[in-house]
């Protein structure tokens, strides 16, 4: 009979051996609970993602696979190359960008949407393993990331409170909704508590308020002779496969668009890699990861995982597959290796299971979370540089065109556009990048073919 006592010491051997925990000063229980703590942050993307994508006519209950099987990927090659505790899924923001910009203003569908975030994370792979991203850090303006990041933020809050029904648009005019309907009421009682819940460091205060809007929401009519929240009529069942959307590329349409799309492509690029640089900067400096260089420890594997998971997630149907800053939360519980991840994948595969329970969760109760992940978005205004023109009038004058307009792309060309006036007009040629020049040209074909000037 086998010792088991002995069994699992050489269990324990392996994984210490595999992900160096005593070197990395953890433990299999600190990494098992950094894997929870992260997952709980960040789970409530299994809700929210297939409720923004399923808006540019993708299936939902497949998108809800989709995105488990996309955080599970990423997850798996972060950990298993990079060891690192850095958990992968569907970025916010970008999804937004891929339903609402893309399939719904600029009017092409969500294949050739999946073939741009295809072509990004292939883009994105090749660098990563090369020094180019280096470069490309350098050559692009804080201003422009800051404005990018912020513009982002407030159109993820703007398509909250419309979802839910907060903020009526139509005829020309904007205002607020109706608080005597009671799928109205819900998602404002949500955005009331929901911040409450993050003030409060409520662990997955995100995911307590989805559920706790959802299940109120079986006792909230809906208007009709339904409830807000449908009951299920099964709460466990086998994962369906995604074939609606599974390499659903349309290459002809996108390159017969390319200039056209070529903007947003890069846009799915430029996020993503800057999104995963700071979540990866931020995430290991926290947790004294950081190499004596101060460079991010096993840097190449970890760009490389998170562009793969963007590949991989395009062919299974998703946009954008990118770090999350969630994951800084496991870190703060102890995670130090790549351990952490795999926990978080073994999780998502479980909630694969409960997809019909995901299926039922209204657009009430994902609302509140939008508009937060939104405002959370929005604190890189912090650095907001007020003493040079350039740094503060471009990054602004991307936010208003944003939120008055609701046109993302024209709002990150204006900036971009005024920040090169400026900086050309002080004639502080340093800042003239080829990145820069090359980002205004493009923008300048985007708007002679979107605009038919």
């Amino acid at each position: 009979m086998v010792n088991e006592s002995a069994a699992g010491s050489d269990r324990d051997g392996v994984l210490n051996r595999y992900f160096g925990l005593t070197s990395s000063g953890s433990t299999i229980s600190r990494e098992v609970i950094a894997g929870l703590t992260t997952f709980g942050a960040m789970s409530y993307i299994m809700a929210v993602n297939p409720a923004i994508l399923s808006a540019a006519g993708m299936d939902r209950q497949e998108l809800i696979i989709t995105t488990g099987l996309a955080a599970i990927f990423g997850c798996l090659v972060m950990a298993l190359t990079a060891n690192l505790p850095v958990a992968l899924a569907p970025g916010m923001g970008s999804n937004i960008v891929f339903a609402q910009i893309v399939v719904i203003q600029l009017g092409v569908s969500y294949q050739t949407a999946l073939t741009m975030v295809l072509v990004s994370g292939t883009l994105f792979l090749i660098l990563s393993l090369t020094r180019a991203r280096e470069q490309i850090v350098r050559g692009f303006p804080e201003a422009i990331r800051l404005g990018i990041q912020c513009g982002i933020g407030l159109f993820i809050a703007y398509l909250g409170l419309r979802n839910g029904g907060i903020l009526v648009v139509g005829d020309g005019s904007v205002s607020f909704g109706d608080l005597s309907r009671p799928a109205v009421l819900l998602t404002f009682l949500g955005l009331l508590v929901t911040p409450v819940l993050i003030a409060l460091k409520i662990p997955a205060a995100f995911l307590v308020s989805i559920i706790g809007l959802t299940l109120i929401g079986l006792f909230v009519p809906s208007g009709t002779d339904n409830s807000v929240t449908p009951i299920p009529d099964r709460i466990l069942d086998f994962p369906i496969f995604p074939s609606s959307i599974f390499l659903a590329f349309n290459f002809n349409e996108f390159f017969s668009n390319f200039f056209l799309l070529l903007p947003i492509t890069l846009y799915f690029f430029i996020s993503d890699f800057f999104s995963s640089t700071a979540t990866l900067i931020g995430v290991t400096r926290r947790g004294n990861m950081m190499t004596e260089g101060g460079e991010i420890p096993n840097a190449r594997a970890a760009f490389t995982a998170d562009a793969a998971a963007t590949v991989v997630g395009s062919a299974l149907g998703t946009s954008t597959v990118t770090t999350y800053i969630e994951s800084a939360s496991g870190v703060e519980a102890g995670g130090r290796t790549g351990l952490t991840a795999i926990v978080v994948a073994a999780l998502f595969c479980l909630s694969l299971f409960l997809w019909p329970l995901v299926a039922i969760i209204p657009a009430q109760a994902t609302s509140p979370a939008l508009v937060l992940v939104g405002v959370l978005m929005m604190e890189g205004i912090r650095d907001l540089d007020v003493t040079e023109p350039e740094n503060a009038i471009a990054p602004i004058m991307t936010l208003l065109i944003t939120v008055t307009t609701t046109n993302l792309i024209m709002g990150i060309a204006m900036g971009c556009f005024v920040y090169t006036l400026i900086v050309i007009a002080r004639r502080r040629w340093e800042h003239v990048t080829p990145m820069l020049i090359g980002l205004d040209v493009i923008f300048l074909i985007f708007i002679y073919l979107s605009q038919g000037i």
